[in-house]
C-alpha cells in the first residue's frame, strides 16, 4: 500500500495548490498545471503575474489582498485569470498567509477552474474584468467602489459598459450572464 504523507497529498489534491513567497510560485501541484495548461516545472519560480490577464490586474489585486489578509488571515475571490495559451477564464482563488502581519510574504493558495459553469464571453478591459468579478459576488456599486478604490459613480459607468457589451437590458440580466446562466 502506498504511503500517504503531506507531499503526496499536496500533489494528488483534486484542487490546484500553490506554495508562494513574495508572490512567486515556490511549488505547485499538477492540478494547477492542468488549470493553466502548462508544465508544473514551468510555473515554479515564476511570479503570479504570469497567471493574470495584465500586469495592472496583478498589481491592483495584490494591493487589495494585503489589507484583507492582514485583517482576516485569508483572502478569496472569483476573478478572470489567463492560461498559458492566452485563454481567459473564471477562477476561484483562495489564499492564507503563513504570517498574518506579512500577508504576501509566504502563503498557501488554491485555484479552482470555474470555466465549466462560467464563460468569459466578451472582450473586457482589465478594469471591466475587476468590476465584473465584484458584480458577480452581488456587491453594490458603493461596496465595489470601496473594494476597487474608485467612486460608486465610476462603478455605475463600468456597469453600463458591461451591460452594453453583454447585450443586457438590466443589472439582473447582466448578473445572469456573468454567472453563466
Amino acid at each position: 500500500m502506498a504511503q500517504l504523507d503531506y507531499q503526496t497529498a499536496f500533489h494528488l489534491a483534486p484542487i490546484g495548490l500553490v506554495l508562494s513567497r513574495d508572490r512567486v510560485i515556490e511549488d505547485c501541484n499538477d492540478a494547477v498545471a492542468r488549470i493553466f495548461r502548462c508544465d508544473r516545472a514551468s510555473l515554479i519560480g515564476q511570479s503570479f503575474r504570469v497567471l493574470y490577464p495584465s500586469p495592472d490586474e496583478f498589481e491592483r489585486i495584490g494591493e487589495r489582498i494585503a489589507p484583507i489578509m492582514t485583517a482576516h488571515g485569508s483572502y478569496a475571490d472569483d476573478r478572470i485569470m489567463k492560461r498559458a495559451d492566452g485563454e481567459l477564464f473564471w477562477c476561484h482563488v483562495t489564499g492564507r498567509a503563513l504570517e498574518r502581519h506579512a500577508p504576501l510574504a509566504a502563503g498557501v493558495w488554491t485555484f479552482e477552474d470555474l470555466s465549466a459553469t462560467r464563460r468569459v464571453a466578451v472582450e473586457l478591459t482589465p478594469r471591466e474584468r475587476e468590476v465584473a468579478a465584484q458584480l458577480a459576488t452581488g456587491k453594490t456599486s458603493k461596496q465595489i467602489g470601496r473594494a476597487l478604490d474608485i467612486s460608486s459613480r465610476t462603478v455605475d459607468i463600468y456597469r453600463a459598459r458591461l451591460m452594453r457589451k453583454f447585450g443586457t437590458g438590466n443589472a439582473t440580466e447582466l448578473l445572469q450572464r456573468l454567472l453563466g446562466h
